[in-house]
């Protein structure tokens, strides 16, 4: 089987409610596996939606003055967990007040065990980071927003 053929075929277990995958080719086995992701939400169940969606409204409009502020949102591209920074003791990638150039690596989202960098779509400053570290990101969650130069 074809690398790529098998990065289709964990794509559409990933996307499945299967728990498990077993394929089998001319002695050839794959075993696929969800591990079940334990999480925890202090509150009411749709409060990290609840953020999300305020942190979205915050990123278009300045709810003071009704103006819009210059501002690209870069969201999530995957259901995960958010890193801020690329081990537990380093520092975060990126900070509010901090400069980036288009193409910067300012987080990662963890997904089926695999890290996955986000980078910035645009140079500019950190203007606000909408999620925490270690936190459970949806597809589209807004995660930071910056102010292009």
């Amino acid at each position: 089987m074809e690398f790529e053929n098998i990065l289709k075929l964990i794509d559409s277990v990933s996307a499945s409610k299967l728990d498990s995958f077993v394929y089998e080719q001319n002695g050839t086995k794959i075993r696929l596996e969800k591990k079940k992701q334990k999480i925890q939400l202090n509150g009411t169940p749709d409060l990290a939606m609840e953020s999300a969606a305020i942190c979205a409204k915050e990123a278009v409009t300045d709810t003071d003055t009704g103006t819009q502020k210059s501002g690209k949102t870069i969201t999530s591209p995957l259901v995960g967990v958010f890193y801020a920074a690329p081990s537990e003791d380093a520092d975060p990638f990126v900070k509010v007040g901090d400069p980036v150039k288009k193409g910067q690596v300012v987080g990662i989202v963890e997904a089926m065990k695999l890290m996955n960098e986000i980078t910035s779509d645009c140079d500019g400053v950190v203007r606000e980071v909408c999620v925490e570290n270690a936190e459970a990101v949806e597809y589209g969650q807004p995660l930071f927003v910056i102010e292009e130069a």
